[in-house]
């Protein structure tokens, strides 16, 4: 049976996206401390109990999935926002877009009695036409033990180039066997499944997924943080949410405002600022002024990218 790399969570960059190429899924051991995990055990706990199961066999009927972690927990915030997974993003996904994108937020708990579940490409979420590149990067955070026994994330090695046809036999794969606070990271095209929980506890995975910037989220980031809520946010974790343009034609929109008070295109984030109501504190001239600075210096990203 195959085994997935296992390395320090400060590896170098260069290091993981090159075992990410060839295998398409590693463990970074030890990302968080274990006063870390314990406070987002704490935090998540009343949302993921009232939570109810799934209702099929890819969800799992004996399965939790808990989402909307940038709006209900701030210290969910931090992972999303991690630097050693953004640099990974960088290095998977940047090269096919201007601007990456969160795709997805989720507490999945796998509890007792939970069968495996069937193994499968995340990519297939958007159909099977993008197998020319990557769109994807995943995280799953190990809250509790992940082990053979209570469902470790089944994971196929070296299997991002197959055909989506390919059935993984059983002694090609892997299981993600980490302690708590270590976090799993695979691509879109690796195929892997959550596993059978055989033991009497649950087990608790944080999955953080990024997308590339032209396509649709999973979880749709604005009505799960809407703009009341992101307004609050910081400027970077705004934009990761979709907050921003992806590229310079992708993601404008039209303040539904009394004609002249408003510009006919503005760039997401404006709306943040309250600044595409009336009476508000930014509006008219102001409004149009800042949607064309921020176009003009979308123009200029986007140049500096395709030079």
């Amino acid at each position: 049976m195959p085994s997935l790399v296992h390395l320090p969570a400060d590896a170098p960059s260069g290091e993981i996206a090159a075992v990410l190429a060839r295998d398409g899924a590693l463990i970074l051991d030890d990302a968080l401390s274990p006063s870390e995990v314990d406070a987002l055990v704490a935090e998540l706990a009343p949302y993921v109990e009232a939570t109810e199961p799934g209702r099929d066999v890819f969800s799992g009927t004996r399965t939790t999935r808990t989402g909307a972690l940038v709006a209900r927990s701030p210290l969910s915030r931090r992972l999303v926002m991690d630097r050693r997974i953004h640099a990974l993003c960088e290095a998977v996904l940047k090269p096919n877009c201007l601007r990456y994108q969160l795709h997805l937020t989720q507490l999945i708990r796998i509890m007792p009695g939970q069968g495996a579940q069937p193994i499968h490409r995340d990519r297939w979420a958007w159909g099977r036409g993008l197998s020319h590149l990557e769109p994807q990067l995943n995280t799953i955070w190990a809250l509790t033990d992940f082990t053979a026994q209570n469902g470790a994330t089944r994971v196929v090695p070296g299997s991002v180039n197959w055909p989506d046809d390919r059935k993984a036999e059983p002694h090609e794969i892997a299981k993600a066997e980490m302690r708590p606070g270590s976090v799993l990271v695979y691509t879109g095209s690796v195929f892997h499944g959550g596993g059978a929980n055989d033991s009497e506890a649950d087990r608790w995975g944080l999955n953080i997924t990024y997308a590339l910037g032209w396509l649709r989220q999973e979880e749709n980031q604005y009505l799960s943080c809407p703009p009341e809520i992101a307004a609050t946010l910081e400027p970077e974790l705004q934009a990761l949410l979709g907050y921003a343009m992806g590229s310079y034609a992708l993601g404008y929109f039209t303040p539904p405002l009394p004609p002249g008070e408003g510009p006919e295109v503005a760039p997401p984030e404006l709306a943040l600022a309250g600044g595409v109501r009336p009476g508000s504190s930014l509006g008219g001239q102001d409004l149009y002024d800042a949607t064309v600075a921020h176009a003009r210096a979308t123009r200029a990203e986007q140049a500096g990218a395709e030079a």
